[in-house]
């Protein structure tokens, strides 16, 4: 049996998150991906990479979660695991949404 690994970018916020999962699939809400199973580097390495930390923590106890099909900007089935990494989108004005987003209150 062949185990699929997928490389999956997407913004969140005002940071793009590249992360890897075992598993992905449209999942049970409409307009939403489904990631389950986020592999993670090697826990016992000397060094240690600051961006994956807090990946680890924010996604710590976590079994499954949904990204809005509008914010993935790639997906990719991958041979081996690159590191988890957070980005802040550093100029902000070259970005514009998909969707118009409301007005703020």
């Amino acid at each position: 049996m062949v185990k699929h690994l997928y490389r999956v970018i997407f913004l969140n916020q005002s940071s793009v998150y590249e992360i890897y999962a075992d598993s992905i699939s449209e999942g049970g809400l409409f307009g939403f991906l489904e990631v389950r199973d986020l592999v993670f580097g090697n826990t016992t390495a000397l060094i240690v990479d600051p961006s994956e930390e807090r990946l680890k923590k924010e996604f710590d106890g976590v079994s499954a979660f949904y990204i809005p099909v509008h914010q993935v900007i790639r997906i990719d089935e991958v041979s081996q695991r690159g590191p988890a990494k957070i980005r802040d989108i550093k100029d902000k004005s070259n970005i514009t949404p998909l969707f118009p987003t409301p007005p703020p209150l």
